[in-house]
């Protein structure tokens, strides 16, 4: 079957990126796209109005159990995951993938499942590895891989990391990606056959994404345990070879994939020393208080001891200072758009 049905990643830098992509879509275009963009969780999204300014094709919000129509573009609602259907969208608060709702990955494979060789996927600026299994689904159900130049992304590691574990159909300028969607959507067939093997894992996944009961209470979980803690919920994480791309869930569903599970852990770390610094912050100055409240006293010997309990407890926070003055791995930029920086473009 022809490809029908086009899906779209894009997070840090990603609304310039959209713009360009969508001002390229012809107006008759005989597919639907469906977009997701990692944005605030907190506030109304403006993405389908500053799109509707140079798309000729009509833009909005995507809503429950909506009707994939031709010619038309949906995207994703704040806070929710949005979910290709066969014929549909829906809308899910499922577990959070690489720490987003809405997240391309849940994006990508659901549409992969749902329309196999009939998707286009498109990914586009962004941090990290986001995008990158979904992508990897849409190519094993058949579909098209389409990644925009790292050369020409504000952030590039998002289509880097597709083009270097999963491959490209094409990799180019938003201009050429949509060029090349417009050209793929009028072919009266698709160009790869699917991988009917590599469902079963994709549909659960899917289904853990849509809150599905089945897929909490099945005892077996995809995967092994890896030893590792969710970011999200310390639950423990069960590592997935999925094709060759290493990927991490937990009991209810969280996902991470290797680099935002790196990050996610670089963050919790950087909390625990703040918190321990705090902590041995408060001893000193408690034990200088009891300190001086012993001495009023007369109480020499246990003012000493509280004046040596104090300066115990600052000469470690002084080492966490130090600590905390040094880069603990490079923390990646924050991967979502905030309604601040749509509003500007």
């Amino acid at each position: 079957m022809a490809p029908d049905v086009v899906v779209v990643g894009a997070s840090a830098g990603g609304v310039e990126s959209l713009r360009g992509f969508v001002a390229g879509l012809a107006p008759g275009l005989k597919a639907s796209v469906v977009i997701v963009l990692h944005v605030s969780a907190t506030a109304p999204s403006m993405l389908p109005t500053i799109l509707g300014r140079v798309s000729a094709l009509p833009v909005k919000g995507a809503t429950d159990h909506e009707e994939l129509q031709h010619g038309r573009i949906l995207v994703a609602a704040p806070d929710h995951h949005l979910v290709v259907t066969d014929g549909h969208v829906g809308l899910s608060r499922g577990p959070r993938e690489n720490g987003h709702r809405p997240a391309i990955d849940v994006l990508f494979r659901s549409a992969a499942v749902a329309c196999g060789e009939r998707v286009v996927g498109v990914i586009l600026s962004g941090a990290l590895d986001d995008g990158t299994a979904g992508m990897g689904a849409v190519r094993r159900m058949g579909g098209s891989v389409l990644a925009q130049s790292p050369d020409e992304a504000a952030y590039p590691s998002m289509p880097a990391s597709v083009i270097r574990a999963v491959g490209a159909d094409l990799v180019g300028t938003v201009s050429e990606l949509a060029a090349a969607v417009n050209e793929l959507t009028e072919s009266t067939e698709s160009t790869r056959p699917p991988d009917v093997s590599s469902d079963e894992l994709l549909s659960e996944e899917v289904r853990m994404a849509t809150m599905d009961d089945a897929a909490f209470e099945d005892p077996e979980r995809p995967g092994r345990p890896a030893g590792f803690s969710c970011p999200d919920c310390s639950g423990t994480l069960f590592e997935i070879d999925d094709s060759g791309l290493l990927r991490f869930r937990c009991r209810v569903g969280h996902a991470w994939s290797p680099d935002s599970l790196l990050a996610a852990q670089t963050k919790e770390l950087e909390g625990a020393l703040w918190m321990a610094f705090r902590s041995l912050e408060e001893k000193a100055a408690l034990s200088r208080q009891l300190a001086a409240r012993a001495g009023e006293r007369g109480n020499r010997l246990t003012e000493q001891r509280y004046l040596g309990k104090a300066d115990e407890a600052s000469r470690s926070a002084s080492v966490l200072k130090q600590v905390l003055e040094q880069p603990l791995g490079r923390l990646p930029v924050e991967d979502a758009v905030e309604e601040k920086d749509v509003e500007q473009v």
